[in-house]
Formats: structure tokens, sequence, C-alpha cells
């Protein structure tokens, strides 16, 4: 009789793109004007979803910091119509870090999380951010820290993803197996595939596309990820 699979004890999730809005595209138009750039907030949104998809399949060399540098740079040049310096993206991230802004969660989130939330199940968030006390004011913010037992930051840890040490981590506080753990994020390569080489099960969330993939498995909304949980446990892949 083969061995029954095993059940998903914990469920990871990225933080910005997953659970909260991470950016709103009128207010970044409104900052890059102050700097003089004329763009349009449909602009930003479009050239924003291209070089994160860009940036995703090929990082770019350096750190963090210098990742959001480069990101920006180059979405704001494509909506701009010209090159633009680095220094441009820089004072457009120094902007926006002084305002403060509004949590905004996508609308899928709360119904999922109350769907997964279980005694026998752990919740969490993994996240490519400053520190894990920055996240947990995020999800305070958005009125759902509650439902997470643990929240992983790569400024905390000092691994970041698609490094999969921080899956291991996350694992390691949850105490739960690799082949227990369901990981979801909106990024095909950072997320989705790094944590599925640490051994999770995962599903990419592409909010914008088909929901036809399967290699990662492909959602459209969170509201899939409970039925996901129980074919996992039926031993899909």
């Amino acid at each position: 009789m083969p061995a029954p699979h095993p059940r998903i004890r914990a469920v990871l999730f990225d933080l910005g793109g997953t659970l909260v809005e991470e950016w709103d595209f009128n207010s970044l138009a409104e900052l890059a004007r102050r700097l003089y750039l004329d763009v349009h907030a449909d602009d930003l949104s479009h050239h924003y979803l291209e070089v994160e998809r860009t940036h995703d399949a090929h990082p770019p060399p350096g750190d963090r910091e210098q990742h959001q540098v480069e990101l920006w740079r180059a979405v704001l040049s494509a909506a701009a119509g010209r090159e633009l310096e680095p220094a441009v993206a820089v004072r457009f991230l120094r902007l926006r870090a002084e305002e403060e802004r509004p949590v905004h969660l996508y609308s899928d989130v709360r119904r999922c999380l109350d769907r997964l939330k279980r005694p026998d199940r752990a919740l969490a968030v993994v996240s490519n951010s400053t520190s894990e006390a920055s996240v947990r004011r995020t999800l305070d913010r958005g009125g759902i820290l509650r439902y997470f037992s643990r929240v992983v930051s790569s400024g905390t840890e000092g691994f970041a993803k698609p490094d999969p040490e921080i899956f291991r981590r996350a694992l390691h506080h949850l105490k739960v197996e690799p082949g227990e753990a369901l990981f979801i994020g909106n990024l095909e390569f950072t997320d989705a595939r790094a944590a599925r080489s640490a051994g999770l099960h995962v599903l990419w969330l592409n909010r914008h596309g088909l929901g036809l993939g399967l290699d990662p498995p492909e959602i459209t909304s969170l509201l899939e990820v409970p039925s996901w949980v129980r074919r996992f446990e039926r031993g899909a892949s």
C-alpha cells in the first residue's frame, strides 16, 4: 500500500504583489512629475510589469537596493521615452520613501486566509524586505498580521530570494519539512522556481496571466489556493 501524501502543514506567502498592492501608479506618476518627467500612470504600470518580468528572469547585478534603482530607471526611461540616469531613479525612490502610504490588500487576500487558517496549519510570510519588523508593520496596518505565525524577512535573515536558503530558514522556524509546505508568490523565478528548488510545493500567482501554466503551476487569484492545497495533499505535482 503506497504511503499517504503529507499534509500541507504550512502555507507561505510573498508580500508585495501577492498580499499587498505594492505600487499605486497614479501616485507614482505624480511623484515622477515632481522630477519633471511627463509620464502617465498607465504607461508606468505597463512598463513596470515588463521590466519586472525581465529582471525576474535575468536579475541585474548588485544588491536589493541596486536592483530597485535599476528597475525604476528602466521603467521611468521607458515611460518618459528617453534614457535616464540612475540618479533620477534614486531621487524618485527617495521621494516615495518619504511619503506615508496606506496599505492596500488585494481583494482576494482575506477570503483566502480565512479559508486556509486552521489549528494544524501555519501561515507565514517570506519577503525580500528591510526587516521582519517592517513586514510586521505592513501586515498590521493592513489588518492581517493576526493570521501569520511567522514572518521571515531577507533583511533579518541575511538571505534574499531567489536564494533557497531563505525558504529553508522559514521551514526551520516553522518546524515543517519541505514537502509539508506550500509557497505562493507573484514572480515566476524569484518566488515560485526558487521555492521549488528548496523542495516546497509552489504556486505562481500571475494576476495578469491566464492561469494555464503548469511548470510552475500558475494561478490568477489567491482564491484558488485552498483547492490546490487539497490537490497537493492528494499527490498532484
